[in-house]
C-alpha cells in the first residue's frame, strides 16, 4: 500500500511518517488490493488531527480523529478504521458465505442492479431535478447559504465539470470534483 502522508502546520519528521506508516500497514491484513491511503496530519486549536482515507473497490474507508498527541490520534483512526473493516467484512461474509472481499464486492454490485433500483432499496422518498447554472465555487457557497443547505450540486464554469460544495464540521466548507478511472 502506499501512503500519501500530508502535513498541515506541523512539520513531518520521519519518527511520525514511519509511525503512521507502519500503524496503517496493519490494516492490509484486512483488505486486499489496496493501491493508496491518503493521510492528513494537522495541528490546530482543537489539537492533533488525523484523517485517513483509503478507496477500495467502489467503497472508501475514512477515519477522523483529534486528540491532544498525533501519535494517539493515529491510533484511535486505526482503531476505528479497523472495526469499519470488520463491519464491512462481516456483512459482506455472511452474505457470500466467506468469498474473498473483492469478488464478493463484485458480486454484491451485480446483485444491486438484479434487485433493481435504488429507489426501492433504501426507501428514496423524493427526487428532485433542476437545470445545472454555470457558475464559480464562491457563486456556489452563497448559493448553498442563501437556501439554507448543507450541500450545493452545481456545473463549475471554471473546469465544465459537476461540483458539489458543502459545510464541514470545522465552519469551512469543501468541494467534492468527481475524478474517473
Amino acid at each position: 500500500m502506499k501512503f500519501e502522508i500530508r502535513g498541515k502546520n506541523i512539520e513531518l519528521t520521519d519518527a511520525l511518517k514511519d509511525y503512521t506508516t507502519k500503524r496503517l500497514s496493519k490494516l492490509e491484513k484486512y483488505i486486499e488490493d489496496v493501491k493508496e491511503a491518503q493521510v492528513a496530519l494537522s495541528v490546530g486549536a482543537e489539537g492533533h488531527k488525523v484523517e485517513v482515507t483509503i478507496p477500495l473497490n467502489g467503497i472508501i474507508l475514512r477515519g477522523e480523529d483529534c486528540t491532544d498527541d498525533m501519535y494517539s490520534s493515529i491510533d484511535l483512526v486505526v482503531e476505528k478504521l479497523e472495526k469499519q473493516i470488520e463491519k464491512y467484512k462481516t456483512r459482506l461474509y455472511r452474505n457470500n458465505r466467506g468469498a474473498g472481499l473483492k469478488k464478493a464486492l463484485r458480486e454484491e454490485a451485480i446483485k444491486e442492479l438484479d434487485k433493481g433500483s435504488a429507489a426501492e432499496k433504501f426507501n428514496i422518498v423524493r427526487t428532485k431535478r433542476f437545470a445545472l447554472k454555470p457558475m464559480d465555487e464562491e457563486e456556489a457557497i452563497m448559493q448553498m447559504n442563501l437556501l439554507g443547505h448543507n450541500f450545493f450540486v452545481f456545473f463549475n464554469s471554471g473546469t465544465e465539470e459537476v461540483n458539489v460544495v458543502y459545510k464541514r464540521k470545522d465552519k469551512g466548507y469543501g468541494l467534492i470534483e468527481p475524478e474517473f478511472d
